[in-house]
């Protein structure tokens, strides 16, 4: 099938394939984009599926520009055509017409047990993968019978102590079958040990597991606060984490950038672009100076966005965020490989857009952000359900959020067009205000790294890049920014800052809030939650108990000390990490033991 322009310079089907004096040219671009959809089609990557109207109207895989447009459109450097640099409109060609986003929802709660079959009720009724959610003691490094693990059991997520609860958490479920992703950054390495051991276990080779480990450090000092250690040996384990992936499980993507905690943290969405971009940028730079290839390093990273309620800002974020990644790994990093240059990205939609007042107005919420990930690209989502502003989705809900994202893709047509809103004025100058706020932000987090360079000049930046691959104690143009930042306090009131607006305008009445600061009445009753019982707690103590009990206690202690002597070498933990966790080292232990040798950290205060 050809594909060229009609009066309107929109992709049609061509009645005489040959060309007849009708017939236009194709400009430049749009014959690029047809060259790649075509490859595509020949190797079976686009699905055989209806991709028509409600109507039966036949729908084309792009539109675009006529060719005279698109010759005088200045704007077509920045947007391009699907699956081409900078890739504002996708990596695809395809779309979604080659592939849907993949359907990942957040699951943990209670025991591993309750999990695994949430897990299964998720599988079953049609996801296309996991995504685990762990209780905060795990998400501190603590074991569960911890004193200050006490109330916090199982509450917010799964408690994982061991790598037998890993066992349980993915039991039946075939680990060599399903993409995993795992949202945890302090102790995510002894986590990922645990992970690749039950992988063992249940006979899949490690090396050909494919997922992401959240590993986000950064973001943990600038919003979560879920941080063990200084910042230098968390770096420092992350870069042995990124080392032992690029050799022996080149598929599996160990760092996860993740801006939705940030923006969830009271972020405008720039500042969620900006921040998150600028820690990927620090992470990059982390990996070239242990020595990796930038053209198998990057592709190991992937993205974790906020959808929230605001339909085109997200858009228009999502699409500027391909942008500026693909720019920054050519003209920086010096990435040559077009995978190299790919963002790929999860999404969430927004937690705090959430409202205990009128929860079902949140399946509304909900499905208006989810929207907007999928035309702004996403290459995977997470929909939140309706009761979780009040506690752990119920069964019934989170099938609600699950049906969800099914009734967008199935029903909506939105899987039928590479980016249906390319070229809209509105989408088109929204995106490029982003990307200015953007660089604006990126400007002064190198400023404050003592560099000299901006953005408005990247080539200057890539010598200091090229000036420093290998050297890990060299200066680290974006990095010296993030750390500075950090130590400053500066990422913290830059969000604080735009919480306070936006609070300040709620509560003046200049941003409304259906069922919370406006059109209050309503005859919605109270909703059935989820409560996870303190039984939960006082069996997963027990059987931890019960597993100290039945393990070789001097052969872990001894897998544990092992590990800590390789903290003062410079050779890759990963590997003495994993000998604790098949020993049966405890999280708590594992992590403990590196409190003790490289201390806990406290953020400066900041007012």
């Amino acid at each position: 099938m050809t594909i060229i322009e009609d009066q309107h310079g929109q992709a049609g089907r061509t009645a005489n394939p040959a060309g007849d004096a009708a017939s236009s040219t194709p400009s430049p671009g749009r014959a690029r984009w047809q060259e790649r959809f075509d490859a595509a089609q020949a190797k079976g990557q686009v699905r055989d599926a209806d991709f028509t109207t409600l109507s039966g109207m036949d729908v084309e895989p792009v539109y675009g520009p006529s060719a005279a447009a698109e010759a005088a459109d200045e704007r077509m450097e920045r947007i391009g055509w699907p699956g081409e640099f900078p890739f504002t409109r996708g990596l695809h060609a395809t779309g979604y017409r080659g592939r849907p986003w993949t359907i990942r929802q957040f699951a943990g709660f209670g025991n591993a047990r309750q999990t695994n079959e949430r897990y299964k009720m998720i599988l079953g009724r049609g996801g296309g993968g996991l995504s685990v959610a762990f209780d905060m003691p795990t998400l501190m490094g603590r074991d569960s019978d911890d004193p200050m693990s006490l109330g916090e059991v199982g509450h917010c997520g799964v408690a994982v102590d061991t790598v037998s609860d890993m066992d349980i958490l993915f039991s039946d479920i075939p680990l060599g079958d399903v993409t995993t992703s795992m949202t945890i950054s302090g102790p995510a390495v002894p986590i990922f040990c645990m992970y690749l051991v039950a992988a063992e276990r249940q006979g899949v080779d490690p090396g050909v597991l494919n997922g992401t480990l959240q590993t986000d450090i950064f973001k943990e000092y600038i919003a979560q606060k879920e941080w063990l250690f200084e910042p230098q040996p968390h770096l420092r384990l992350i870069g042995d984490l990124m080392e032992y992936c690029a050799s022996n499980i080149p598929a599996y993507k160990p760092l996860s950038v993740s801006g939705y905690h940030i923006r969830e943290a009271g972020s405008t969405a720039a500042q969620e672009l900006a921040f998150t971009l600028a820690d990927g940028f620090g992470y990059v730079e982390l990996g070239l100076s242990r020595g990796l290839d930038v053209n198998t390093l990057a592709p190991g990273l992937s993205f974790f966005f906020d959808s929230h309620v605001d339909f085109f800002e997200e858009i228009a974020k999502f699409r500027a965020a391909r942008r500026i990644w693909a720019r920054w790994m050519r003209d920086v990093y010096g990435a040559t490989s077009e995978k190299a240059q790919w963002l790929r990205f999860h999404t969430q939609t927004a937690g705090v857009s959430l409202t205990a007042q009128q929860p079902l107005n949140n399946v509304v919420r909900t499905a208006t952000e989810a929207l907007a990930a999928v035309l702004g690209g996403t290459n995977s989502l997470h929909t939140n359900a309706l009761d979780e502003t009040l506690a752990l989705p119920t069964e019934q809900s989170a099938e609600v959020a699950l049906r969800t994202q099914q009734v967008l893709m199935e029903e909506t047509g939105v899987c039928n067009v590479a980016d249906p809103l390319g070229g809209s004025w509105y989408v088109e100058a929204l995106t490029d205000r982003i990307e200015a706020e953007a660089n604006r932000i990126f400007d002064r987090i190198l400023a404050m790294g003592g560099s000299d360079h901006s953005t408005a000049d990247l080539g200057a930046l890539a010598q200091t890049v090229r000036e420093n691959v290998g050297q890990q104690g060299g200066q680290w143009p974006m990095t010296a920014g993030i750390l500075r930042g950090i130590e400053d306090g500066w990422f913290m009131s830059e969000i604080a800052d735009a919480a306070f607006h936006y609070q300040l305008a709620l509560e003046q009445g200049d941003k409304k809030v259906v069922g919370v600061n406006c059109l209050t009445e309503s005859v919605s009753s109270e909703l059935d939650i989820l409560r996870v019982s303190h039984e939960v707690e006082r069996e997963q103590v027990r059987e931890l108990s019960e597993r100290k009990a039945g393990r070789d206690a001097e052969a872990a202690r001894a897998a544990v000390e092992e590990m800590v002597a390789v903290s003062r070498t410079e050779e890759n933990m990963i590997p003495a990490m994993l000998a604790a966790v098949r020993a049966e080292a405890t999280l708590g232990e594992i992590c403990d033991a590196l409190r003790v040798e490289w201390g806990a950290y406290r953020e400066p205060a900041r007012f």
